[in-house]
């Protein structure tokens, strides 16, 4: 009986450090995806002209409804925005009067999608979802020609 349990202990002793071996690299690895979301304090929004295209979304707090919907449609589905070079903005700060706000002017809840050009091309007072921002995304001109140029190139 003791030969019975002796190697199921052995063999779990010796998968144990590869398990955890294997967990430890994975927690370490880089999220590529991790640098999608800013706070509006970080960053301009000439930072990202013919870069990215800014989906900036302002709530008077954090823990407005709408906010957190919105950041929760979002986060769902960041890898189809980073395929459509969008940076995500968030300002849940009235009081901090920056120049995202002033040239956007929120009241309130508020999702603003932001053209490569710097253009605003889209303003919601309610949440939209990935695939209604990736539509819209994907109606663009820039956003067609790019499309074109990744088919030529055979990417």
């Amino acid at each position: 009986m003791n030969k019975v349990l002796t190697v199921p202990l052995a063999l779990a002793a010796l998968a144990l450090p590869i398990a955890v071996w294997a967990t430890d690299d994975t927690a370490n690895a880089p999220d590529p995806l991790a640098g999608m979301i800013v706070a509006s304090s970080d960053v301009s929004l000439e930072d990202f002209q013919w870069l990215k295209r800014p989906v900036v979304v302002f709530a008077d707090t954090a823990a407005d409804p709408r906010y957190v919907q919105q950041m929760q449609l979002l986060t769902r589905e960041l890898d189809q925005l980073e395929e459509r070079d969008v940076i995500v903005i968030t300002d849940t700060d009235p009081a901090a009067a920056n120049a995202l706000r002033t040239k956007l002017r929120p009241r309130g809840f508020m999702l603003a999608l932001i053209g490569k050009d710097g253009q605003v091309k889209l303003r919601k007072p309610l949440p939209w979802s990935v695939r209604e921002l990736t539509r819209t995304i994907d109606k663009m001109p820039t956003r067609q020609q790019e499309v074109r140029d990744r088919r030529a190139s055979g990417l």
